[in-house]
């Protein structure tokens, strides 16, 4: 694995997309714009959510972002794990109906092992309890060993918001 700083890696991340002809935004506010169902921006998904339901147009129909984010609904376990913080930085590449699981999959996967040279043999997924399409990609595609593909349920692999696009989610370790 390369080491590099978090500086690095942002750059590593929106250059490897922008090379998938994703469109490289800036961060948006903290403050979510025309959006009362939060106070604060808390994935990189969420400024988003116009071009989701179609509201707004993103050229190319792709995009990648390294979004600042405030998560306040989980402080309660903020010290406590390694997996809770209140500020951090979300890199994402979205689709607008140009491209779906395998595309995205593929990609993460090139992005893990050829560019940060993450040694394929340590990682393991996560997918949908009931994403079978997920699941096969991984296993037939990809090729990670069935013993390292676990499936998990609503509480850990769904993405769910209150107003906008919400649906199973596969996650690399």
């Amino acid at each position: 694995m390369i080491k590099v700083g978090m500086n690095e890696l942002r750059t590593i991340f929106l250059e490897f997309f922008r090379e998938k002809n994703h469109t490289v935004i800036d961060s948006f506010s903290l403050i979510p714009q025309d959006d009362p169902s939060l106070l604060l921006i808390n994935a990189g998904m969420v400024p988003l959510k116009p071009y989701f339901t179609g509201d707004a147009k993103m050229p190319g129909n792709r995009a990648a972002s390294s979004q600042r984010c405030i998560r306040t609904q989980d402080l309660e376990n903020v010290g406590k794990t390694d997996r809770h913080g209140t500020f951090f930085e979300m890199l994402g590449n979205f689709s607008f109906g140009d491209y779906f699981k395998e595309e995205a999959i593929t990609w993460a996967w090139e992005f893990f092992t050829e560019r940060i040279q993450i040694d394929k043999d340590v990682i393991w997924v996560t997918v949908y309890q009931d994403d079978d399409e997920a699941y096969n990609i991984w296993k037939d595609k990809i090729g990670i060993p069935e013993e390292r593909i676990v499936r998990l349920g609503k509480e850990d692999n769904f993405w769910e918001l209150e107003v906008g696009p919400s649906g199973p989610c596969s996650e690399i370790h």
